[in-house]
């Protein structure tokens, strides 16, 4: 099972979301983590409401394999698209499915399949064997079945 940090969280929400430097921290201690990803003048920028922490592309491509990133824009959804880095397009939708091929699941969802990546910003959630859970309290999960 994967288990993703949302945005670079581990133990509950903090100031340092989706900052280059936490999400290091985050997949250094051993999680995938999901990231958000704006382009903005044709340079990548990580932030939940707005560009804030200016990336290159080299950021994202040497972290590929652990990056789950969620395009904040139409731009940034291309552009990760054309260069092969895993991502997915979800704003208001129960289900999203990522470039992978997983079922991004919302919050709010609790119906999952094996293909599901749960959003469980509590950490609170049941685990019934879905793809992956993404926390903001992902260390709950570090001990799970995998």
């Amino acid at each position: 099972m994967f288990l993703i940090s949302h945005r670079g969280n581990i133990n509950g929400p903090s100031d340092k979301e989706n900052s280059p430097i936490y999400i290091d921290k985050a997949i250094e201690s051993g999680y995938d983590v999901e990231i958000d990803v704006w382009t903005y003048q044709n340079e990548y920028w990580l932030g939940h409401n707005k560009p804030q922490y200016k990336i290159d592309l080299d950021f994202l491509l040497k972290r590929s394999t652990r990056l789950w990133c969620h395009a904040k824009n139409l731009k940034a959804l291309e552009s990760m698209l054309d260069n092969k880095i895993h991502c997915f397009w979800q704003h208001e939708d129960d289900y999203a499915i990522t470039s992978k091929g997983y079922i991004f699941t919302h919050s709010n969802v609790t119906k999952e399949t094996s293909r599901s990546v749960i959003v469980s910003l509590s950490g609170t959630h049941p685990v019934e064997n879905p793809a992956g859970i993404c926390s903001d309290y992902i260390s709950k999960y570090k001990n799970e079945k995998r």
